[in-house]
């Protein structure tokens, strides 16, 4: 039996400017062995993802996982455009650590009081390279909210985090410094990959980035692994 999953998430999700883990994680499978639906919305913080539940709970999945929170990590950088961001995405609030973890409490509030889907909760994606940076730091203290609202709810946490980390103390990359990724560097990654007709892989190694395209964006072995933990976190067949 075909094990229906929905994909929740942001830009990384929706696949635009990423490799799109979707299709990876799919080709992990045999043929028929899973169907994916994609709920990915460019910019979204928990607080977005958390207002458009209704097409999830709607036609319940069997499985659902969760990878929100890198633009909640992103904002509480220095640099980061938040009034920007707060208009682009109609936020009520000033996003904050606080915020986010009430938000994501709440995604899985509903997704579990509304569906009978296994949930699995994902850790974020590196933000950067230099685990000794302000970035990564960023996206390992939300790492860390993450996990409080899956053990909260007993559900399992997908360590892509920890997985990401491992691979680029293994890699010992360069420390390139971390750039905010500006609407316009992210539209210019797109159009190098959709005009020049470059794959996302050459951008990133032309910038010396070994998980990413821009610090934040996956390329293909950041996106292998996020396919790689769902997979091996997560059931992918009714019994």
């Amino acid at each position: 039996m075909t094990i229906r999953g929905a994909c929740l998430g942001d830009s990384l999700t929706r696949a635009q400017f990423s490799v799109d883990y979707l299709d990876l994680l799919r080709r992990r499978r045999p043929p028929g062995d899973v169907r994916l639906d994609r709920y990915g919305v460019n910019g979204d913080f928990a607080h977005n993802l958390l207002q458009r539940l209704d097409a999830v709970v709607t036609d319940p999945p069997d499985v659902i996982t969760v990878l929100i929170g890198t633009n909640d990590a992103r904002a509480s950088l220095a640099g980061y455009p938040v009034a920007q961001a707060m208009k682009r995405k109609q936020l009520p609030v000033r996003p904050s650590a606080g915020w986010f973890q009430q938000c994501l409490g709440a995604v899985v509030a509903r997704l579990r009081a509304e569906t009978d889907a296994t949930i699995g909760l994902l850790s974020l994606p590196v933000l950067g390279q230099r685990l000794d940076g302000a970035a990564a730091q960023a996206s390992q203290a939300y790492s860390a909210m993450i996990a409080e609202v899956a053990a909260a709810n007993g559900l399992p946490l997908l360590p892509l985090h920890e997985r990401q980390s491992e691979e680029l103390r293994r890699e010992n990359p360069p420390p390139i410094p971390y750039r905010e990724a500006t609407p316009a560097a992210t539209v210019g990654v797109l159009l190098q990959h959709t005009v020049l007709r470059r794959s996302l892989d050459t951008i990133a190694r032309r910038r010396g980035l070994v998980l990413t395209t821009d610090h934040i964006h996956q390329n293909s072995r950041g996106a292998t692994l996020i396919a790689e933990v769902i997979d091996a976190g997560l059931p992918t067949r009714s019994a």
